[in-house]
């Protein structure tokens, strides 16, 4: 098992997945997690809340990329996700997460899971939706079968328009989105896009805030061996180690409440509970008090959602 301290340094693309499968679903292997994971059980249900507009969402909100089939470490690792994720297992995870105290997922219409919302409902589940998209004709349908609080405008289109010069797009979007009633936020990788849109003063609810530009296009300044990369194979994604300093600063600058997402680095944070909770950490530590953290869940064989949980009860009071 890897040491807390230690980065795994995987050979190749292959052992690293494996590595990771087993480091995110192998209870035996995760230690203290089984103990996270009891105390989210043993502890009320109520996780910390912030406000998001007239709502109160919890300070962890479940995500949708594992449902959808997005791992970020490749087609392997996303085959067994979809597989994973039938439309009772969903339910079933997202039916956990709400007995956890998580009252709120960010879902997306890629994971084809509008049944699943709509069994939830019926099992009286009061389970907030914040929705994530791109196309502004799509709202009203989206709107009407899923009846989200809020809709985001999806965070690598933001960071494409914002670069072609095209950021009117995004605006209108928003607009649109308060139009049909529902909070209006804005989705980027790059922290300058979120910056831009608070220094213009758009009328804007939130941001979602990804802790790693991975949709940039040349690395960053600077030579080579100062940029620290996280491990994990070479699947068009480059996750560099100081991306997350960079967001949290532009998150403790804007007034709005930003829900920061990947800080797990789309596993490659995860060799062992103690990174993931270290993570957790440095993320609630550097968000503002008003902020929260969407997180994405794999619960093949191991109680992610309870051991999450722990983590932001533990972590996330203020």
């Amino acid at each position: 098992m890897t040491r807390a301290n230690e980065d795994p340094q995987p050979s190749d693309r292959r052992e690293f997945l494996s590595r990771v499968a087993a480091a995110t679903t192998s209870g035996a292997l995760l230690g203290s997690a089984a103990d996270a994971a009891g105390a989210a059980d043993a502890l009320p249900a109520e996780l910390p809340t912030v406000a998001l507009g007239p709502y109160r969402i919890s300070r962890l909100i479940v995500g949708s990329n594992p449902i959808s089939g997005y791992s970020y470490l490749g087609p392997e690792m996303d085959r067994e996700m979809k597989a994973y994720f039938t439309p009772e297992r969903t339910l079933e995870m997202l039916q956990r997460c709400e007995r956890a105290g998580i009252n709120t997922h960010q879902f997306s219409t890629a994971s084809k899971a509008t049944d699943v919302y709509r069994a939830l409902r019926e099992h009286g589940s009061k389970l907030q939706l914040i929705g994530l998209h791109a196309k502004r004709e799509d709202l009203p349908g989206i709107v009407e079968s899923m009846g989200p609080i809020g809709i985001a405008h999806h965070g690598g289109v933001t960071d494409r328009l914002f670069r072609e010069g095209r950021h009117g797009e995004v605006r209108d979007f928003t607009k649109a989105v308060h139009d049909l009633g529902m909070l209006a936020g804005v989705s980027a990788h790059n922290p300058d896009c979120i910056r831009r849109v608070a220094d213009e003063g758009w009328d804007v609810d939130y941001f979602m805030t990804c802790f790693y530009y991975i949709t940039r296009k040349d690395p960053p300044p600077g030579p080579a061996e100062s940029l620290p990369v996280l491990p994990g194979p070479d699947v068009g994604y480059t996750f560099y180690q100081n991306d997350p300093k960079a967001m949290c600063e532009v998150i403790r600058q804007v007034k709005q409440p930003c829900l920061g997402f990947k800080i797990l680095g789309a596993g490659r944070r995860c060799a062992s509970q103690e990174a993931v909770r270290a993570a957790f950490r440095f993320a609630f530590e550097q968000i503002k008090p008003t902020d929260a953290v969407i997180v994405g869940m794999y619960p093949r064989r191991f109680d992610q959602v309870g051991a999450n949980a722990g983590y932001t009860r533990q972590l996330a009071a203020k």
